[in-house]
């Protein structure tokens, strides 16, 4: 595996701003999903189980309605106003919906209210967090050089996994620490109050960003036949449908392949772990801390590697793998559910999910140029999210009480990865350019 690069200050100042924040909006979504099981009871008491977890999967799912619409409006912002403007107004916004979560009576105590303002909480969440892919993934690729995009862009997703353990140890440390009545009493709302902490602190760094290199030539370009691309008032939206549909189509399909395997494999695992397979509360979340630190580990090294071979290599193989593995891992759980088992499931889910994490956001980034880069990247992954990846703890909870087949997991996964290696096809893989001009260039002929 390649050893990382040293990185000047000013990068290193960039990456730790998106993955501090990056790591802040995915950690209330992942607590939302892993205690929806008390969340449930809390905010959506009914007679049944089942309703009450759908209801909680939908509020869970309707965050993502909201995204398309913060990443339109929101990638528009970071295209115009800049990258450091827009992500400092995500992260504002999620601090306020996390206060909204943290702080919600339940329905015992104030009636039909708390589930709106729960609904709310969400919606507002959504619209923020729609915003924070298509700008902090801009921010990274922007203060990258071109031969090292893939490891500054693999600091994305190492943002969302930094997220994941954190989520996973709160989530062992309340249910293991506390007793049954604690934690639905008040206990739930720790991991909450921790997310909380972290929006001010996001916040500070975020607003002593300087913009990418890019972006301030951008803003400084005032002579004539300067390619100002930011602060314009041409229609953006028009731009990216007329001039980038086909990277639209390719940013959908990997997303769809993404953004089901994580929702489905990580975020929906400690409901599908105790209501379908009969492990205890506290179980998948063990299983999420080993598996979250191992992705965050691997991720920068495949982003890294991308770099060398190219990203399709990298993630092709990935997304293969995934179908070629995961019916007979999930039979093989599903024929005698243990932690052991779970654990090593997951751990090889792990490995696949940091190979085909770590070059994505450079590869989806790499389809759009820098002056509609926010814009482009917001749409493709917010809409692909959210109808793929939100819904899919709601889509899969109804399909196994409609069929009985605990195996729908499997299945849905096994979907979305082969629409991903359909989108992988056609895209463009800049890495493997860079490499073969370097190499040219190291033989002494002229690359262009």
């Amino acid at each position: 595996m390649p050893n990382p690069p040293a990185l000047p200050r000013a990068n290193r100042h960039a990456i730790v701003a998106s993955t501090i924040g990056n790591a802040f909006e995915w950690y209330d979504f992942i607590v939302f999903g892993f205690l929806s099981v008390v969340i449930a009871r809390q905010f959506f008491p009914s007679s049944d189980p089942t309703v009450s977890m759908l209801m909680t999967t939908a509020t869970f799912g309707s965050a993502f309605l909201m995204r398309p619409i913060g990443g339109i409006l929101l990638g528009i912002y970071a295209d115009r106003a800049g990258r450091k403007a827009a992500l400092s107004l995500v992260i504002a916004l999620m601090t306020l919906s996390s206060a909204m979560m943290a702080f919600t009576p339940g329905y015992a105590t104030i009636g039909i209210a708390a589930p709106i303002i729960v609904v709310l909480a969400r919606l507002l969440q959504g619209l923020s967090a729609g915003g924070e892919f298509g700008s902090a993934t801009s921010m990274l690729i922007e203060y990258a050089p071109a031969h090292r995009r893939g490891f500054y862009g693999s600091w994305q997703n190492f943002g969302q996994f930094v997220a994941a353990v954190s989520a996973a140890l709160m989530g062992a440390l309340v249910t293991r620490g506390l007793s049954a009545g604690a934690l639905d009493a008040w206990g739930w709302r720790i991991p909450f109050l921790f997310g909380l902490l972290i929006g001010p602190v996001g916040f500070y760094i975020r607003t002593r960003l300087h913009e990418p290199p890019a972006v301030e030539a951008g803003e400084n370009a005032r002579g004539p036949g300067a390619a100002s691309v930011f602060g314009k008032r041409a229609s953006t939206l028009a731009i990216v449908w007329r001039e980038h549909r086909g990277a639209l189509w390719i940013a959908f399909g990997l997303v769809v392949a993404s953004s089901v395997a994580q929702y489905v494999l990580n975020v929906y695992l400690p409901a599908y772990s105790v209501r379908q397979l009969g492990l205890p509360v506290s179980a998948p979340f063990t299983v999420l801390v080993a598996t979250g630190t191992l992705r965050m580990i691997l991720t920068p090294f495949f982003g890294l590697l991308s770099d060398r071979i190219g990203r399709k290599p990298v993630m092709g193989a990935s997304m293969t793998l995934y179908v070629l593995t995961i019916y007979p891992l999930f039979v093989w759980l599903v024929a005698g559910p243990s932690l052991p088992r779970l654990l090593s499931v997951e751990l090889v889910f792990a490995v696949l999910m940091a190979a085909a994490l770590g070059p994505a956001s450079t590869a989806l980034a790499e389809l759009f140029p820098a002056q509609v880069r926010a814009t482009g990247l917001s749409i493709s992954y917010n809409v692909a999210t959210t109808l793929f990846g939100g819904f899919s703890p709601f889509l899969v909870t109804w399909l196994i009480d409609a069929t009985g087949n605990k195996m729908m997991p499997a299945y849905f996964v096994t979907a979305a990865m082969l629409v991903g290696l359909v989108a992988l096809r056609p895209m463009p893989d800049l890495a493997r350019r860079s490499v073969a001009a370097r190499i040219t260039a190291s033989d002494g002929a002229v690359s262009r």
